[in-house]
């Protein structure tokens, strides 16, 4: 059986917001860290970020889903949301006041659905349809050597490390002070979208 990626609106996304929170669930069922992903919290930040202009969400589906990613626009809140001082991105504050900073908040495939390209083909189907000058996200440190090695070959930079520090040598990150990364354990990673 294929897997098919569709968009769904807000509303659709909001009606499905407990097939997408059972997929969350798991998706990182054993994750590393030895913490289990909490459900509620993920519907709570899944309502919130749902709330974002320009909310834009696709799954992947095999007759039940198996994969799913989605973004927002950030504003004037980049700093707040990625805990990167403006002055590591030059110029990002300014995309990010006239709308051309999108966050990926979420990208999510079954265990047994990853390696199969399932996760590339979400993130080029949301960077693809993004009018955005930049895309960051938040990974958290325990998210394995495998998944930054995937960013990378995505095109993405890695702009501080865990504990808030400077990308790590030999990371293509820009120089400069990288400033708090956020959340403890939380490294900061940016793209400029390829049209």
């Amino acid at each position: 059986m294929a897997v098919f990626l569709r968009r769904l609106s807000r509303w659709q996304a909001e009606q499905q917001r407990e097939a997408v929170a059972d997929l969350y669930a798991a998706a990182y069922r054993g994750a590393p860290g030895g913490r289990s992903r909490d459900r509620q919290e993920f519907l709570h930040r899944f309502e919130q970020h749902g709330q974002h202009d320009g909310f834009d969400m696709a799954v992947a589906d095999e007759g039940g889903l198996v994969g799913c990613a989605y973004v927002f626009r950030l504003g004037r809140g980049l700093d707040a949301w990625a805990g990167v001082p403006s002055d590591v991105l030059p110029g990002a504050e300014e995309l990010a006041s006239s709308g051309r900073v999108f966050a990926l908040a979420e990208l999510m495939v079954l265990p047994a659905y990853r390696r199969q390209g399932v996760a590339t083909r979400l993130a080029e189907l949301m960077l693809y349809r993004l009018a955005a000058d930049l895309v960051v996200a938040r990974v958290e440190d325990r998210a394995g050597d495998g998944f930054r090695e995937l960013l990378r070959a995505w095109g993405w930079k890695e702009l501080s490390g865990p504990d808030g520090t400077d990308a790590p040598d030999g990371a293509s990150g820009p120089a400069g002070p990288a400033g708090s990364s956020g959340a403890a354990g939380t490294e900061v990673w940016a793209r400029v979208p390829q049209r």
